[in-house]
């Protein structure tokens, strides 16, 4: 089954949804036309299923191979790279100073969404070299920017995160690469560094690698880590490649899924060390680095939702096709379509549903990032990037678990098929897997949420999106429209849940901080499922205000959603606020 973009979904989530209808309006995106908004939408679109689908399971069953340092991609992917970078899909929101488009960033994560779709493996590769992009264009020197921003933009070449050692995982703290100066301003790196996304590959002439490091002065911890760029060809005065430096590919990881996107071992140091050019200042590598790390963990957010929508419509395609018993009081010979079934309807009505609710919840980070940047007013520009800050854990950690809950979901939707692994549905729920656990397990985004995003402003940040919220769910409950149902009740009491937990843990991080961590994660999903709640109900609420075609599956939608997801969020505040001792009490059961 081939992928469609659902454009109609994607422009009200992004215009409605996310707000940016409303932003371009007030002036905060200057003289951007949201009119083109569709046509960019729908010539992507077109590109990941004529180009990007197709390449999907070619990539899965095949993979990568590493031989003496070279990587080798699948069959197509390098002609497929060429064709997005030729069509100019790679530098959508870049900078025009650069060879970008300078579209805005809400745009370029709908497009992220249906590469994620159509082909997440391959949409990881200019996933990385966007957030390259915002570091070097935010924090790199003037030569820097002159040699290696137009091809990361263009994408040329691409770019790489390197973070991760042997023994420094989420503690990012504790690495131990090394950098030493080298006298002429450059530095040598010498160090390994392991699951290293698209490290090595043959798709681009030049990998652009990023790599936190440690000078021999450094104080100890996160304050002593330093950014560096090291390209894997050095380049020459005049632009052209130069000598290969001192960094490679060692190893690649097999792994569960994402089959065609290597995940490499990169070794450096072998003949000397690298030679890396500093990003930013000496040991202020982590402010850089989370300007990358924030960029990606919405685009990782934004693949939960691909893979979702993918995983929802090769279900929904099975279920129409697939015929198994009858629908009770049907009376006529032959079997129906097991989509007649109630609990089949349930379960497509859960991965529908939950998806769009990430969708949006992506959408709205994208809209506060730019705005953040790009609105005229200093005051608006600070609500919106303490917006985007409170609302990137969420849009990381939630999204990518309803990925991975959809995943499932398609999964059993195909019943015994679904553990084929020629239907395909295997794979979409083996790839959405990693995405819980890169650019920051979803625990850690629970724990940034609860710790830094909540009471960031004495919690203003919050308080202002629950107002918002309460005033969605007034608007559906002054509807009367009886097609909503429950709706408005739901929300009501989700919401109260949300405002509750909130309070309860902000007095908890000053008098018993475990405790708060405790309730981290089912705090994260209530404020999730709230959120995506009451965003699908002003989605619907526009779609009937705006005339959009079949207004009321947009009303059933958000009516599934609340009388089944967005209810369990009393439950989750109980969870928060009564169950710490079961968590922080648990270390007697966990000793063996």
């Amino acid at each position: 089954m081939t992928y469609r973009a659902p454009i109609n979904d994607i422009l009200l989530s992004l215009n409605h949804g996310a707000g940016l209808a409303a932003a371009v309006e007030a002036g905060h995106y200057g003289d951007f036309d949201g009119d083109i908004t569709a046509a960019v939408l729908e010539e992507a679109g077109k590109f990941a299923s004529d180009v990007l689908a197709p390449l999907n399971k070619v990539g899965d069953e095949h993979g990568i191979k590493l031989d003496n340092g070279k990587v080798t991609t699948a069959p197509g992917w390098p002609d497929a790279y060429q064709r997005w970078t030729a069509a100019g899909w790679n530098a959508v929101s870049g900078p025009e100073a650069f060879g970008g488009q300078g579209l805005p960033l809400a745009i370029n994560a709908a497009c992220t969404e249906i590469w994620s779709a159509s082909n997440v493996a391959f949409g990881l590769c200019p996933l990385l070299t966007l957030s390259a992009i915002e570091a070097l264009d935010a924090h790199g020197n003037d030569e820097l920017k002159k040699i290696y921003l137009e091809k990361l933009v263009t994408g040329e070449w691409t770019g790489t995160m390197q973070l991760t050692e042997p023994n420094a995982g989420s503690d990012v703290g504790a690495l131990r690469t090394r950098a030493e100066r080298a006298g002429d301003g450059t530095y040598r790196i010498k160090g390994t560094k392991i699951f290293i996304t698209y490290g090595e590959h043959d798709m681009t002439d030049n990998i652009v690698h990023f790599v936190l490091a440690r000078l021999p002065d450094a104080p100890a911890g996160t304050k002593g880590i330093s950014l560096f760029l090291v390209p894997k060809f050095l380049v020459n005065a005049d632009g052209s490649l130069g000598a290969r430096n001192d960094i490679h590919a060692s190893g690649v990881e097999h792994k569960l899924g994402m089959h065609a996107s290597p995940t490499c071992t990169m070794t450096m140091g072998d003949k000397g060390g690298a030679i890396g050019f500093l990003i930013g200042e000496e040991n202020q590598g982590m402010r850089c680095m989370f300007t990358m790390m924030n960029q990606a963990r919405l685009g990782v957010g934004l693949e939960g939702v691909g893979v979702a929508d993918r995983a929802y419509q090769q279900a929904l395609a099975y279920a129409q096709e697939r015929k198994q018993g009858k629908a009770i009081g049907h009376k006529s010979d032959g079997m129906d379509p097991i989509i007649v079934h109630p609990d089949v309807k349930r379960m497509l009505m859960q991965m529908r549903s939950m998806t769009a609710a990430a969708r949006t919840i992506c959408y709205a980070t994208a809209v506060a990032l730019d705005v953040s940047v790009r609105a005229k007013d200093a005051k608006v520009r600070a609500d919106a990037a303490a917006r985007g800050a409170l609302l990137t854990p969420i849009a990381k950690a939630f999204s990518t678990d309803i990925g991975n809950e959809v995943a499932y979901l398609g999964v059993q939707v195909h019943g015994g098929m679904g553990f084929i692994e020629e239907t395909g549905a295997a794979q979409h729920y083996r790839d959405a897997r990693i995405t819980s656990i890169y650019e920051g397990t979803n625990g850690i985004q629970s724990i940034d949420l609860v710790t830094r995003k909540l009471g960031a402003n004495g919690g203003a940040s919050v308080w202002a999106l629950l107002d918002e919220l309460a005033a969605t769910i007034k608007q559906i409950e002054a509807s009367n429209d009886p097609a909503f149902g429950t709706t408005g009740a739901k929300l009501r009491d989700a919401h109260a849940a949300l405002e509750r937990s909130s309070k309860w843990l902000l007095e908890r991080l000053a008098s018993a901080p475990n405790e708060a961590l405790a309730g981290a994660t089912p705090y994260l999903r209530l404020f999730g499922a709230t959120l995506g709640g009451c965003m699908l109900a002003g989605e619907a609420l526009a779609a009937k205000a705006n005339g959009e075609a079949e207004p009321q599956r947009y009303v059933a939608l958000a009516r599934f959603f609340a009388e089944n997801v967005a209810v369990q969020g009393p439950s989750l505040e109980k969870t928060v606020t009564e169950s710490a001792e079961a968590v922080t009490g648990a270390d007697a059961v966990l000793a063996g």
